[in-house]
């Protein structure tokens, strides 16, 4: 199947070059998924998809064009090329469009970093799976209602092919659980979760650890009261001091500091964390969630240390971005079946610190831990950052009553400039963070 499928799509490129193209890429997807979700032990959703599609890029002079298709017929593969060739040549130049130089050459079919578990689930596994986090989850005392508990498996393959030469595919392969219940009763309720995503089943977290771990969660953030008005100190709980990476790659896309609508976009080799800082993007982590052997542009792809102690070193570049800011991209081009290739990062993660998490908080006299987040008023353009969030109060360095309906104010060039890292760092999520201490934080409460 995939020597065929190859050679169809290295016929579709020679289709492009007879229509009058100047160069051509065409990305390949096909995917099969199973998801089932499970709700106080009646199944909701027992759900099978397949599909595939391809996406036919040309280029025309300084023109290009890209569109979609489901229709994987060779026969129709003529009139799909002309169409996209007439639709290049009636758009507007682009002057920073085109394949990728220092592109690989080659036919490439290995799969190095163990991206497909050829363990595929059966549905009533799945259910059972569901089912046992959801029980799991109900045996802990003060959970009085489930929000639903889930399982899933996914399958993908990937395949890319350019008209300079390059041919090439992997598979991926993903299994998650996940929990979520709640606790109390009337308006006193509280929601909580816990969820689990991993490349290969065996390294996948029992879905009756997730539903303790999400019961548990739902009842200690029972009876909350509203937090004072004020500066805090602010410590946050892994699942969501990873938003925190989310905005800072946001903010070094290099599609945004072309367009020079980021705060960081005159930050190039200075230091915007703490001392200290390291981030890292490493797309070869063996069975990593968002690892791949090459890049959307079939460059070959490498781990980047974004920050290292606080200094900011790269953007985040694919060949258009590279090409508009006078520079080389670094391989990472990501690419869908919905439009052309756009930077973005792989495995991200803050590099872990040196202390424990209790450390990070052991000299707060009074302070916030924050579990869960919500809105966003996050501004790229200036920093700005408000969001709103529950947790728990710190006093005197350790955790204490639960908290809710307050948000969270600051700049994020000041956040970053203030977090101190705990060592509890994991790579459950694709972009990951250990616990982080913030120091530049206002708090509107009650």
């Amino acid at each position: 199947m995939t020597a065929h499928l190859l050679n169809l799509l290295s016929d579709l490129l020679d289709h492009t070059k007879r229509a009058g193209a100047d160069a051509a890429d065409v990305l390949f997807l096909s995917g099969t998924a199973v998801n089932v979700d499970v709700r106080n032990d009646v199944v909701e959703t027992l759900e099978r998809s397949e599909s595939q599609g391809l996406e036919l890029r040309v280029f025309v002079g300084k023109k290009n064009a890209t569109v979609f298709t489901t229709t994987i017929d060779p026969s129709r593969f003529k009139d799909f090329v002309e169409r996209t060739i007439a639709m290049a040549r009636i758009l507007p130049e682009d002057h920073y469009a085109g394949l990728a130089p220092q592109a690989l050459t080659g036919v490439f079919e290995s799969n190095t970093l163990a991206l497909e578990d050829p363990v595929e689930p059966s549905t009533v596994h799945l259910l059972e799976r569901a089912r046992h986090g959801e029980n799991a989850a109900l045996a802990v005392t003060g959970v009085t209602n489930s929000a639903g508990s889930s399982a899933s498996w996914h399958r993908t393959q990937i395949a890319l092919a350019t008209s300079a030469g390059f041919t090439g595919t992997y598979y991926k392969t993903s299994h998650a659980n996940s929990v979520c219940v709640l606790a109390g009763t009337g308006q006193d309720m509280q929601r909580d979760y816990d969820y689990h995503q991993t490349v290969w089943l065996e390294d996948l977290t029992e879905a009756a650890v997730l539903g303790h771990n999400a019961g548990q969660q739902a009842v200690a953030r029972l009876n909350p009261t509203r937090p004072r008005t004020g500066h805090y100190p602010v410590v946050f709980h892994p699942r969501v001091a990873s938003s925190f990476l989310s905005y800072f790659i946001r903010a070094i896309n290099g599609a945004a500091i072309a367009r020079g609508t980021s705060f960081l976009k005159d930050s190039l080799g200075q230091k915007i964390f703490a001392q200290g800082v390291h981030i890292t993007d490493d797309p070869h982590r063996m069975r990593g969630l968002h690892s791949c052997p090459f890049d959307g542009e079939a460059l070959p792809i490498a781990p980047l240390h974004l920050v290292q102690d606080g200094v900011l070193n790269t953007w985040i570049l694919d060949s258009r971005s590279a090409r508009q800011l006078g520079l080389q991209s670094n391989a990472r081009a990501a690419r869908s079946l919905h439009g052309p290739p756009t930077p973005s990062a792989t495995n991200l993660f803050f590099e872990a610190g040196t202390c424990s998490p209790q450390e990070l908080m052991s000299d707060i006299t009074e302070g916030i831990y924050v579990t869960e987040m919500m809105g966003s008023a996050v501004n790229l353009l200036t920093g700005d950052y408000s969001r709103g969030a529950t947790g728990f109060m710190i006093r005197h360095g350790q955790i204490a009553e639960p908290i809710t309906e307050f948000t969270l104010a600051g700049h994020l060039r000041e956040i970053f400039a203030s977090m101190t890292l705990a060592h509890d760092l994991s790579f459950r999520f694709g972009v990951d963070a250990p616990t982080i201490r913030v120091d530049a934080l206002n708090l509107a409460g009650a």
